[in-house]
């Protein structure tokens, strides 16, 4: 019996001797590769990477196939995983990789979604379009789309120096009225960033739960729209909002066409299952996802600086056209290296 026992220590051992030179030649090399990169090996020692990955390679399959210790079985694929990587896999810095995914990974997300984004479009302009026609016809359907603590006095019953002064532009623009104009500002972009994370968030319920909500995103603007336009102040209401409003409704509407892609996919899962459907557009998703966090905080500088300090009319409309026409560029313009 003690025979027994000693002899596979004993082809363990012999087994190390013949071939642990290379491991550790190999171990070496890679941990160099990995704190300097290949500028830290020499061309001789680039060439003898994959030679002594393959010999490590060989190691395992003898080792697996003779059924040597635990011990050294899992030392050689820890290192025939690690050399794996090094030698074969893709290696990016971060800087790399967030540049790959600015330039080409975000851009292609979106325009991945470019139906759902349509759609969802569509959807905040119907909602805007039905509570500008009720308020425009009955003020009273006013109170019904907006809270009246967030109006503060930005009503049907307000006068039009009133409301024109909470535009930043009438005498008391440093008083009552603009104070109380960017309360209704910071609800209007925390009440946006919150349903348009909502409305990914439940893109798995068939899109309905995200297409409902999105009309809602449009009934409070139609209906401030209305009372606005009411005065003659229509324009002035379209520049004030527009300085920011093309990039935060543009990502309130890509959140949406995010959450509507789950949805489909749920719904409408093709030859694949429908989790592995929904898995493939949450990949999808996710990216636009990341993008429109980041463009709601653009969406939120423009609005606490940029509209506080650019008063004119004209000048607003001109800065958000040209951030929608800078976000359009950015997603839909073809790039080299698109296809890679």
């Amino acid at each position: 019996m003690p025979r027994a026992l000693d002899a596979p220590s004993f082809s363990t051992s012999r087994f190390r001797a013949e071939r642990e030179g290379d491991w550790i030649a190999f171990d070496r090399l890679l941990t160099r590769l990995e704190k300097k990169g290949a500028k830290g090996l020499s061309s001789e020692e680039l060439l003898q990477l994959p030679v002594l990955y393959r010999a490590t390679l060989s190691s395992l399959s003898i080792a697996r196939a003779t059924s040597l210790d635990k011990a050294l079985l899992d030392h050689l694929e820890a290192l025939s995983i690690r050399g794996y990587f090094l030698v074969y896999g893709v290696r990016e810095s971060r800087w790399s990789r967030l540049r790959r995914f600015f330039l080409y990974d975000w851009p292609a997300a979106v325009r991945a979604v470019w139906k759902e984004t349509v759609v969802i479009a569509l959807i905040i302009l119907l909602g805007a379009l039905t509570s500008y026609s009720l308020v425009s016809s009955n003020p009273e359907w006013y109170y019904n789309f907006v809270d009246e603590g967030m109006s503060s006095g930005r009503d049907p019953r307000a006068s039009a120096e009133y409301l024109q002064s909470t535009l930043g532009q009438g005498e008391a623009a440093a008083g009552k009225g603009e104070s109380g104009l960017h309360i209704f500002a910071t609800y209007l972009f925390t009440h946006n960033s919150r349903v348009s994370i909502l409305s990914f968030a439940l893109g798995f319920a068939f899109g309905v739960p995200t297409m409902m909500l999105e009309f809602y995103q449009g009934i409070g603007l139609g209906a401030m729209m209305a009372i606005f336009s009411a005065k003659g102040l229509g324009v002035d209401f379209g520049g004030w909002l527009f300085i920011h409003g093309t990039t935060e409704l543009f990502a309130a509407a890509l959140a949406g066409a995010a959450g509507l892609r789950i949805g489909a996919a749920v719904v409408f899962p093709g030859a694949r299952g429908r989790l592995e459907a929904a898995a493939a557009a949450g990949r999808t998703a996710g990216k636009v996802m990341i993008g429109v966090i980041l463009m709601l905080l653009a969406a939120g500088l423009l609005e606490g600086f940029g509209r506080q300090l650019i008063t004119d009319t004209m000048l607003r409309y001109a800065i958000g056209t040209l951030m929608l026409l800078l976000w359009l560029a950015y997603y839909y313009i073809p790039r080299r290296g698109d296809a890679a």
